[in-house]
């Protein structure tokens, strides 16, 4: 199903402004990623928006570029970057929000294919996005990484082993980036939220006491925070977004 989002000039996620600032967003019409794509938006940035299916109809903003691309692809990661870079010259920050979760069985029972599902969503598109913008990112001596993580990458259950491990190394992977380009003006945060309050959650688990459930907008919003100048000394961070789920 298409998503379809209209952007309000009169509401506002956040008081930071990212006038001139050229943001990629993975998974910009997702559950996350369109309350992500329309902070970004709002907050005045060029929003370079990407997913295995998108075009410009996903959001009716002047600012909005939608680039269609399978991140599980290097060569999709690498044109994507090219691309943007053709367009608009600079990528000033990677909004990392794809990924994926399967669950429900005990480690050993779990099959090959979830493992390589929550690999390919939650570790190898991380790895070549990753690898695809932070040539550029060096050579301009700045930029901000954000990527979206679980609590469930520091904090595992019973029966997610997959989902936990995948996001445990995209934990690493990110702190990596922040300690390898530290000295070059790039910083490199992940945000680890408990369960979101996305519509695909609501369907999956309807009895759920949704007041637990972390609030998109707000998470949105840190993720602008963390995009943006001010928050140019955070760098490596890995950020508990619990909410009332504390």
């Amino acid at each position: 199903m298409e998503v379809i989002a209209r952007v309000s000039a009169g509401r506002s996620y956040n008081e930071t402004r990212m006038e001139n600032q050229v943001v990629i967003v993975t998974g910009a019409n997702g559950g996350l990623g369109t309350f992500v794509t329309a902070a970004f938006l709002e907050a005045g940035a060029q929003v370079v928006g990407t997913s295995r299916q998108i075009d410009g109809k996903a959001f009716l903003h002047p600012k909005f570029e939608a680039i269609p691309a399978d991140l599980t692809r290097p060569h999709d990661a690498i044109h994507l970057v090219a691309d943007t870079l053709d367009k608009f010259g600079q990528i000033d920050a990677l909004v990392h929000t794809t990924g994926g979760f399967a669950g429900g069985a005990l480690l050993h029972e779990t099959s090959d294919a979830i493992w390589e599902s929550m690999l390919d969503l939650n570790l190898r598109v991380a790895i070549n996005i990753l690898r695809a913008v932070l040539p550029p990112m060096r050579k301009q001596e700045r930029g901000r990484i954000v990527a979206i993580g679980s609590r469930a990458g520091v904090e595992p259950s019973p029966n997610i082993s997959a989902y936990s491990a995948t996001k445990a190394a995209l934990v690493s992977l990110v702190k990596t980036a922040a300690l390898e380009n530290r000295k070059l003006g790039i910083t490199a945060n992940v945000i680890l939220p408990g369960t979101i309050d996305t519509g695909a959650n609501r369907r999956d688990d309807p009895k759920a006491d949704r007041t637990k459930w972390v609030s998109p907008q707000k998470l949105a919003a840190l993720a602008v925070f963390l995009a943006s100048d001010d928050a140019s000394d955070i760098t490596g961070a890995a950020i508990p977004f619990y909410g009332a789920g504390l």
